[in-house]
């Protein structure tokens, strides 16, 4: 009976010690950086609000970097998923000005139109 109480217990234990590990999270990392350069392309330096997000997103991939070089890979996953987060931001952020953007042009060309039309004169 000892015996085999000391077998479960050892495989208890061998199988909390290699569970416990965490992987290293380099898929969220391929994540953070296609996020980063997405918000990069999209031209995110150039507006202040999305550039401070893309800003924190490096910073944050820098620090999971350091940390998966510790082999603190939980640590590093929560930096790369505050990262991510903060990369989409920046994009989204991105896209709703150049949205705001676009949409001005196209209601001054509207308004162009419209008063060339309602002048004197015109070709209706």
């Amino acid at each position: 009976m000892k015996t085999f109480i000391v077998a479960i217990t050892t495989t208890l234990l061998f199988a909390l010690g290699c569970g416990g590990s965490h992987p290293p999270p380099t898929q969220q990392m391929a994540d953070v950086q296609s996020a980063d350069r997405s918000a990069i392309e999209l031209g995110a330096q150039k507006n202040p609000r999305a550039s401070l997000h893309l800003k924190l997103a490096e910073e944050q991939l820098a620090l999971a970097k350091t940390a998966m070089d510790d082999d603190d890979n939980e640590g590093a996953t929560s930096l790369l998923s505050r990262a991510k987060a903060d990369a989409e931001l920046a994009i989204a952020l991105t896209r709703e000005d150049n949205a705001k953007v676009q949409a001005t042009k196209a209601v001054d060309q509207s308004n162009a139109a419209r008063s060339n039309n309602a002048q004197p004169g015109a070709a209706q």
